[in-house]
């Protein structure tokens, strides 16, 4: 058995590190939220078909609601966004940003009524993660990189990890369907919804040309729906049932160090002595964060399954 955990945690290292770089990849030609609405919309609707054909009921009207609010902030606010900023910024350096949201989380959690306030550990651990931002973040002269990051895709990133945030905190307290798997379907759906209501409103349709679609781009939107979403999921939910969540929850600090790899083998993705630092400084500052929260059992970080994921 630990064999089988051990290589089902690997490979969710590997598929949800890697999801950044699919993102980068699909953009190329296909808009940011129009492809993130076409990569949900199928991904939930096989996991409600799928959940719903092994006897799990289907979410009622409150939980359709909950679900949509959710979805809205987490697919669109969350996941839109960092496809959007992926058209400037690399695929590693968005990893590593949307890799602070336990960050923003805390921030949260703090200023909600009625919410945890983080001891004088976490702040400390808030303190040295954004050190760890602006290193990467920063203006060139003062971060010592030569590589100048768009000011908007960084704002993107940002604006993301707020909204994952309130996404995260507000499922804390929603009515939403007992499994995981149709929750997460659920959220998927109604997340396609707000992303595709974006991608006309913005315009990012107009003048684009299917035919010009490239392969790599269907690669990585087949890879995205696929693994990245269904197969991720399953293997999470897996390990969930089987390993300590201590060990199943490491994903969120190996994730943007192998979207970092990924990006440079795969896309020519600068690696200056930063980014490392950096990435060092934030994930660092994440587990000491983390460390000091109180636990939570397999059953709420099944709930929050999604909440909890990468992209």
């Amino acid at each position: 058995m630990k064999s089988k955990i051990w290589l089902a945690l690997i490979a969710l290292y590997i598929v949800w590190g890697s999801t950044y770089l699919g993102i980068k990849f699909a953009i190329e030609t296909i808009p940011p939220f129009f492809h993130a609405g076409v990569r949900f919309l199928i991904s939930g609707l096989i996991l409600v078909i799928w959940q719903r054909s092994a006897g799990q009921s289907m979410p009622t009207r409150k939980q359709w609601i909950s679900t949509a609010i959710i979805g809205t902030l987490l697919l669109l606010g969350g996941n839109g966004l960092v496809a959007w900023a992926e058209q400037f910024i690399p695929s590693g350096i968005a990893a590593l940003i949307i890799g602070s949201s336990p960050m923003f989380l805390v921030i949260g959690e703090a200023i909600r009524p009625n919410g945890v306030k983080p001891n004088w550990q976490g702040i400390v651990g808030l303190l040295i993660g954004f050190v760890g931002i602006f290193i990467l973040v920063g203006p060139s002269e003062i971060s010592g990189g030569s590589t100048k990051l768009n000011p908007f895709g960084v704002m993107a990133l940002l604006a993301a990890c707020l909204f994952w945030a309130t996404g995260s905190i507000y499922s804390k307290t929603a009515d939403l369907p007992k499994s995981s798997l149709m929750n997460t379907g659920a959220q998927m759906l109604m997340g396609s919804m707000s992303l595709f209501i974006v991608s006309l409103i913005s315009g990012e349709l107009n003048g684009w040309d299917v035919t010009a679609v490239s392969a790599r781009s269907l690669y990585g939107l087949t890879y995205l729906t696929l693994v990245g979403s269904l197969v991720g999921f399953a293997s999470y939910g897996w390990l969930l049932q089987n390993a300590p969540i201590s060990l199943v929850s490491t994903y969120a600090y190996v994730n943007p160090i192998v979207a970092v790899l990924l990006g440079t083998v795969f896309a020519n993705e600068a690696l200056e002595p930063r980014i490392w630092l950096a990435t060092g400084i934030i994930i660092g500052s994440v587990i000491f964060i983390n460390s000091t929260r109180p636990k939570v059992n397999a059953k709420h970080a099944a709930k929050d399954v999604l909440v909890e994921s990468n992209q």
